[in-house]
C-alpha cells in the first residue's frame, strides 16, 4: 500500500527538505516503520519512548485523527494521505 505523507516543516531535515514524501504499509504503524527506514531518525520524533504518538503531535490519516480511529493500526489504504502536524499552542 503506497501512501503520501506530508511532513511539517520541523521534520524536513529528516526529508532533505521535502514536504511530502511516499511510504508503504498497510496501517499507520507500518508506514511509520517504512519512513524510519528511508528517513532515520524521523519516527523517533513522532512517537515517544513508548511507541505511542507523542502528545504533541497529531496524525491524520485522510481527514481524521488516529486518536479517534485505531491509533498506530488505523488502516493505510492504497493512495491515502498521512498528515503529521504538529501541535499548537497559544493564547493571549
Amino acid at each position: 500500500m503506497s501512501v503520501s505523507v506530508r511532513i511539517p516543516t520541523i521534520l524536513r531535515t529528516y526529508t532533505d527538505g521535502a514536504s511530502e514524501v511516499t511510504a508503504t504499509g498497510a496501517t499507520l504503524s507500518e508506514v511509520l516503520d517504512d519512513l524510519d527506514t528511508h528517513y532515520a531518525g524521523i519516527k523517533g520524533r513522532i512517537l515517544d519512548d513508548n511507541g505511542a504518538l507523542r502528545r504533541f503531535v497529531n496524525v491524520y490519516v485522510g481527514n481524521d485523527d488516529v486518536r479517534f480511529l485505531d491509533d498506530l493500526a488505523t488502516p493505510t489504504p492504497d493512495g491515502s494521505q498521512v498528515s503529521v502536524i504538529p501541535a499548537v499552542a497559544g493564547g493571549c
